[in-house]
C-alpha cells in the first residue's frame, strides 16, 4: 500500500503495477488461508474479536487513515518500520482473516460487512499514505517526471477520495 502511493507521487508505473501485484497477492493468500480455515475448524461467529471486525463506521475510517499516515510517516521520516507493520496489523489483516473464516463458515452477511471494513482501510492507508507523501514534498526530480507524478497524483486521490465517499456512504446501508 506505501509503495502504490509512494509510486503515484513519483510518477513510477513500474513500482505502481508490483505494488498491485504484491497488495493483490498478499489479500489473496491471507484471504484464502483463513478461508481454509474457517471451513476446516469449528469458528464461533459471534465471538467478540470476529464481531469486532464486522462493525463500521466513522471511527473504523479515522483509525485506517491514521493508520495509513503513521505508516507513511515512519518511511518518510526514517522512523522505525515497526510502524508499517502496525498499520497491516491493525487495519489490513484482521479484517481480511474475518473475512475468510466468515465465509468459511457459512456467514455470508458478516463476511460482506468485514468486506466492507477492509475496502473502505485499504483505501483510507493508500489515501492517507499519498496525502502524507504530498504534503512532504516526495516528488521525482526531473521535469518530465514531475508532470508524470502530478497527473498520477491527481488521479490517484481522485480515485481513493471518491471510493472512500462510495464505501462510507454504504455503511448506513449495512
Amino acid at each position: 500500500n506505501l509503495a502504490l502511493g509512494l509510486g503515484s507521487a513519483l510518477g513510477d508505473r513500474q513500482l505502481i503495477q508490483q505494488a498491485l501485484r504484491t497488495g493483490s497477492v498478499g489479500l489473496v493468500l491471507a484471504l484464502a488461508i483463513s478461508l481454509l480455515l474457517g471451513l476446516g475448524l469449528p469458528i464461533e461467529p459471534d465471538s467478540p474479536e470476529l464481531m469486532q471486525r464486522t462493525v463500521v463506521g466513522p471511527d473504523a475510517i479515522a483509525l485506517a487513515l491514521a493508520s495509513g499516515a503513521a505508516a507513511a510517516l515512519s518511511l518518510t521520516t526514517g522512523l522505525s518500520s515497526v510502524l508499517v507493520g502496525v498499520m497491516v496489523a491493525v487495519a489490513l489483516l484482521p479484517p481480511t482473516a474475518t473475512v475468510g473464516l466468515m465465509l468459511g463458515a457459512g456467514e455470508e452477511v458478516l463476511a460482506g460487512r468485514a468486506a466492507l471494513l477492509l475496502a473502505i482501510n485499504v483505501v483510507s492507508v493508500n489515501l492517507a499514505a499519498k496525502l502524507v507523501f504530498l504534503l512532504r514534498g516526495i516528488k521525482p526530480r526531473t521535469g518530465s517526471e514531475r508532470r508524470l507524478a502530478r497527473q498520477s497524483m491527481r488521479t490517484y486521490l481522485l480515485v481513493w477520495a471518491v471510493t472512500l465517499a462510495v464505501l462510507a456512504a454504504s455503511i448506513s446501508l449495512i
